[in-house]
């Protein structure tokens, strides 16, 4: 996105179970250090929520070369992540994130959006409307491929699940 000072990018890692943005960066260039910041911010938040990243984990991203460079692969595997990149030019590939991304920039960066206070003139208006709107969007945007909850408490209701015995214990008489 353009800002008074130049361009802006911003990564989101999403996961795709529960539609929530777990990381994200901005940075005034499209590096591999933009997505790694926002992978590892993702992979952070889970452990430290306490979930975090079971085996068989996969990052599917597009053909874009911050995601095919030797850096961000390293990265991945150390991770014990499995690396999946969509075919070139072919949005389909990638819908959950061209789908947040469109969402974001809608919702967002528009300049009738209820995010900004004002012109995005530099990088750090970027990072704190993305702020504002990441955690609008995992903590109050209701997703109707979610039944019409948010995020956070699409989650929280299937971790509660889990918690639950399927099969109550009964007690000897």
């Amino acid at each position: 996105m353009r800002t008074w000072a130049g361009f802006a990018y911003v990564s989101f890692v999403i996961d795709c179970f529960s539609r929530a943005i777990v990381g994200w960066q901005a940075a005034t260039t499209k590096t591999t250090p933009l997505v790694t910041t926002a992978l590892r911010m993702g992979l952070w938040r889970r452990d430290r929520a306490g979930r975090p990243a079971l085996d068989g984990l996969v990052h599917h991203s597009d053909a874009g070369s911050q995601f095919t460079s030797v850096s961000f692969a390293e990265t991945l595997a150390l991770e014990g992540i499995a690396a999946s990149i969509g075919s070139i030019g072919d949005a389909y590939d990638n819908a959950l994130a061209e789908s947040t991304i469109g969402l974001f920039k809608t919702e967002a960066i528009r300049d009738d959006s209820p995010f900004r206070t004002g012109p995005l003139k530099q990088l750090e208006d970027v990072e704190w409307v993305t702020a504002e709107w990441v955690d609008w969007y995992n903590a109050r945007r209701l997703h109707s491929t979610l039944g019409d909850v948010p995020p956070e408490e699409f989650e929280a209701a299937y971790y509660a699940d889990l918690e639950t015995p399927s099969h109550p214990v009964l007690a000897p008489a």
